[in-house]
């Protein structure tokens, strides 16, 4: 449309002409693009998407008319972008009523969608079962994932099941289905084009309900919770194919997304050469001509060189044949055939890496550093690779440094200015990513901050009256609409996000206010939660940790002493405990964190569960044991 519509110079003449022109990016204002998505839905009764065109009264912001794609030609029933325009302002002009009573509608619409806090509400587990049910009936169980085409990652719904199947592992009846939905289809991704064959990371989504051909944008939204995933479903089941799909996931990250400053770009776009995918795509005569036949040979048979063209007559790189098949029909090892499967992909990653990149946007947002934070120092943790680590306070230190000014944080970097004040899901999801930093590697400033990003939440986005936070912030400039948004998107749900670490750290440091507003974000959010809970789930993992409340262990010592006992509990899938080892040597510990003294002559450690602590112990074969007993979900 861009390209049709906005750069066509008698088209902009007739915009200019007619309208104020006001055009968006919805990664930078995603309060704006949240309001108006919603509004066309309503006006539509249709599903929104990008591009999104609105039509707006200046006066008060509300819409009264919109749509998606509109062509520059008439075509498929839709009218001319040019002769809409037309339309639309005549109808501005001559029915003014209409245009108010529609932006109304719209106004109090928008208000009824509001969450409602229901004080009778006893907080119980029937949407985690809910959801639980319904994630497993839309799953696809023979290529994996959700529903049908296109086809999304849905990592959080993948890492709910993942958590059902933990919390029930020691029981009579573990629910082994629930691990195997989420085995299935990490392994059908990691094995289609969705995953980069030979640079590592994800694309957006698949076109087909078989991940074989993707959009082949790459966003840093995605690979960090996927990355997540992969290194915590490796700890749950020691699948060595999740292991190199979360290092190569990190090693791309590294690669090609982390800026020289720390922080993170944000996409990789799909084009290159003005066509989406080349740069990705092969044909048999190149990848002939790049390899030695013996690794053609094998090469061929592990990416279905030798059978039809899957993507616009090239070949996109997926897996076709498995590793035993191969052995059996070539006569070598597995291991010979992935070694000579790797030693290909090298040369043809490097071939590849001559060609036009596609372009990259620069920009550097708060809410997606923290997702990429939070799975390196997620899989610092399962993989023992402390360059992970690294690079994940790196890219902490640069939201400290740069992102937070004068006490707020903001949203958005690039070309070395900041810009536009930060949202729930910034503050929220650096929250969380801290948390999972500090068991990676103790900071002191890093937990400075993230109280600093717990109290920003309390002032300035939590609804006092009724629970829940707020999209923006209280003195954040006036919209149409003030959101409150609990469903989880193509990201995680910033308020499910800010009740489960807000929990974590209200019982890290014994703070009953953390806890009184996690609690009730989850009272407000409960009609939600109970009738559409497979829509809701991060906010239902913060029930979850609600009613049986997360475990926390203090660890004090020696600094290399206590970093093998962390190393050692992190091998253990949990997803409901953290780990943090501080040494010795720190002082002016806050909250609680001030009880959990260190001992001069040993190592010591403290077990709690919530804000209710054992007796410490002075041995990991002791703290191994309590580990591995009550509560190892």
């Amino acid at each position: 449309m861009a390209h049709e519509s906005f750069e066509d110079a008698a088209t902009a003449e007739l915009m200019n002409k007619l309208f104020v022109n006001i055009k968006v990016d919805r990664e930078e204002r995603p309060d704006i693009d949240r309001i108006y998505q919603t509004a066309h839905q309503l006006l539509t009764q249709r599903p929104g998407g990008w591009p999104l065109t609105m039509f707006i009264d200046p006066a008060d912001q509300r819409p009264f008319f919109g749509g998606t794609y509109f062509p520059d030609e008439p075509r498929h029933g839709l009218p001319s972008f040019r002769e809409l325009l037309t339309h639309v302002a005549v109808f501005f002009k001559d029915r003014q009523s209409d245009v108010r009573d529609q932006g109304q509608q719209i106004a109090d619409i928008l208000a009824r969608l509001e969450p409602v806090t229901d004080s009778s509400v006893v907080l119980n587990d029937f949407p985690l079962n809910a959801a639980r049910q319904q994630i497993g009936k839309s799953i696809d169980r023979e290529y994996g994932g959700i529903g049908d085409a296109p086809k999304f990652p849905h990592p959080s719904a993948l890492d709910r099941l993942l958590r059902h199947w933990c919390a029930g592992a020691h029981g009579e009846e573990p629910d082994v289905e629930a691990l195997f939905l989420v085995s299935l289809t990490l392994t059908r991704m990691a094995e289609g084009g969705l995953y980069d064959q030979l640079g590592g990371g994800f694309s957006r989504y698949s076109v087909d309900r078989y991940w074989q051909i993707p959009h082949f944008e790459k966003m840093l939204y995605d690979n960090g919770p996927l990355l997540a995933l992969y290194a915590q479903a490796n700890l749950a089941t020691g699948e060595a194919l999740f292991e190199r799909i979360g290092n190569e996931t990190a090693d791309w990250i590294l690669a090609d997304m982390q800026a020289p400053n720390g922080g993170f770009y944000s996409t990789r776009d799909a084009d290159s050469e003005g066509h989406e995918g080349r740069f990705y795509v092969w044909t048999p005569d190149e990848v002939r001509q790049l390899l030695p036949q013996d690794q053609f040979d094998i090469v061929e048979q592990y990416f279905g060189l030798n059978a039809a063209a899957n993507f616009e007559g090239d070949w996109h790189l997926t897996v076709q044949k498995p590793l035993k098949d191969i052995s059996t029909d070539s006569g070598k090892t597995e291991s010979e055939v992935v070694a000579i499967i790797n030693k290909a992909r090298d040369t043809l990653f490097e071939a590849r890496s001559k060609r036009i990149a596609p372009d990259r946007d620069e920009k550097q947002l708060t809410a997606w550093n923290a997702l990429a934070i939070r799975g390196l120092a997620i899989a610092g943790r399962s993989f023992d690779r402390p360059d992970l680590v690294d690079a994940a306070t790196r890219a902490a230190d640069f939201i400290a440094e740069n992102m937070m000014i004068d006490g707020r944080l903001f949203a958005s970097y690039k070309d070395d200015s900041v810009r536009l004040a930060a949202y729930l899901d910034d503050h929220a999801f650096m929250l969380d990513a801290l948390l999972e930093l500090l068991q990676a590697r103790w900071n002191t400033r890093h937990l400075q901050l993230a109280t600093s990003l717990a109290d920003l939440l309390l002032t300035h986005f939590y609804d006092a009256e009724n629970g829940g936070f707020f999209f923006t912030a209280d003195d954040h400039e006036e919209l149409m609409h003030r959101p409150k948004p609990m469903a989880d998107d193509a990201t995680p749900s910033g308020n499910g996000v800010a009740a489960i670490a807000l929990q974590r750290l209200g019982f890290l440091l014994g703070e009953t206010a953390y806890l009184d507003a996690a609690e009730q974000t989850l009272r407000n959010a409960w009609r939600a939660m109970d009738e559409f809970p497979h829509g809701h789930v991060t906010l239902i993992t913060a029930l979850e940790e609600y009613l049986q409340h997360p475990e926390t262990i203090i660890i004090r010592g020696d600094a290399a002493e206590i970093s093998q006992w962390q190393a050692n509990a992190a091998k253990i899938y949990a997803p409901q405990r953290m780990v943090y080892a501080i040494p010795s040597a720190t002082n002016d510990l806050p909250g609680a964190l001030a009880d959990r003294k260190a001992d001069d002559k040993q190592t010591i450690a403290y077990r709690c569960i919530g804000s209710q602590c054992s007796l410490p112990v002075t041995s990991w074969e002791a703290l191994a044991t309590e580990l591995s007993g009550v509560r190892a979900q």
